[in-house]
């Protein structure tokens, strides 16, 4: 099965145009060694070996950063099959097509170091060709971020078909105008964080590869990564978006077993929380099987003034 992936060609497309030129994607995170003969079928075992090396030569940064960075070189390295469509900013506001070419290589004293060889098509698309849900995966944190489940849409995009996807074709979407007003409300409640309730006890989870929300995994994009202020606890936030109930709880269900698999220390605690415009029976009971997730519910108001 071709995958597809978002890949960052260096912090801000810095180095968009080297590798446009030179037929390659990378990755440097300070593991500065050959990985040809270590890259292990699952990366979760590459992860295992690599995050202590990681963090030796980067003390005093956390678990989850050491995380971040060996598993976006193991997605780079291994992760990736020939034959798999990248997609990369430009640097010019567009995103460029790619198909991969070759294994793993290591160029070192080079940008990129980490590489995989890349064939560019003259194949570009720009963020009003595409739909929102595909457009707010192509802008999550992280240098990689798998966004095959649009592969619909993508491969649409590669024909030259520039017709997007509507939400409402998202069977898993009960309210249309729901996702659309609470994907607002999560932009909203981040740039407002420390006036809420939350932002009195949670900080948005930030490292060197950017913030806590939208916050890219292998098991999908947390709407809203928070720790606790003495560091004691990460907050899985979901906005409900109009989904189904089963499907929600099943996401953050989900994604708080790859927090603490894979990103909590182990006195690190995991919680959930919902937000929801309104109560929801069904969510509820599908919540009382799941320890250590609230349920929040949303007002929103307004006022005219006469000027």
């Amino acid at each position: 099965m071709t995958k597809f992936n978002r890949v960052m060609l260096g912090k801000a497309s810095i180095h968009a145009e080297e590798c446009f030129q030179g037929g390659f994607i990378g990755v440097d995170f300070d593991l500065k060694q050959d990985l040809t003969g270590k890259l292990p079928e699952n990366w979760r075992e590459f992860n295992r070996t690599f995050i202590p090396v990681w963090l030796e030569s980067h003390q005093g940064k956390s678990k989850i950063s050491a995380g971040l960075a060996c598993g976006m070189t193991w997605t780079v390295a291994k992760g990736l099959s020939i034959g798999d469509i990248v997609i990369s900013p430009s640097g010019d506001g567009r995103y460029r097509f790619g198909e991969i070419t070759s294994d793993y290589k290591y160029e070192a004293n080079q940008i990129l170091f980490h590489r995989r060889s890349v064939r560019w098509l003259d194949t570009y698309f720009s963020p009003g060709d595409v739909s929102q849900p595909l457009l707010n995966a192509m802008r999550s944190i992280g240098t990689t971020c798998d966004v095959t489940q649009y592969e619909e849409e993508l491969r649409a995009l590669l024909k030259g078909d520039q017709t997007s996807r509507n939400i409402q074709d998202d069977v898993s979407i009960e309210e249309p105008s729901v996702f659309v007003l609470e994907k607002y409300l999560e932009d909203f409640l981040v740039s407002n964080w420390t006036n809420t309730a939350l932002g009195k006890k949670y900080d948005i989870f930030s490292d060197e590869n950017g913030t806590g929300q939208q916050y890219q995994t292998d098991a999908g994009r947390i709407d809203i990564l928070a720790i606790s202020k003495d560091g004691k606890e990460l907050l899985v936030v979901e906005l409900k978006k109009g989904r189904a109930s089963d499907v929600v709880a099943g996401q953050i269900a989900r994604y708080m077993g790859y927090v603490m698999s894979e990103l909590a220390s182990p006195d690190q605690k995991v919680r959930g929380l919902i937000v929801a415009r309104e109560d929801d029976p069904k969510l509820r009971y599908s919540l009382k099987a799941i320890p250590n997730v609230d349920f929040y519910r949303y007002e929103v108001s307004f006022k005219l003034l006469e000027s």
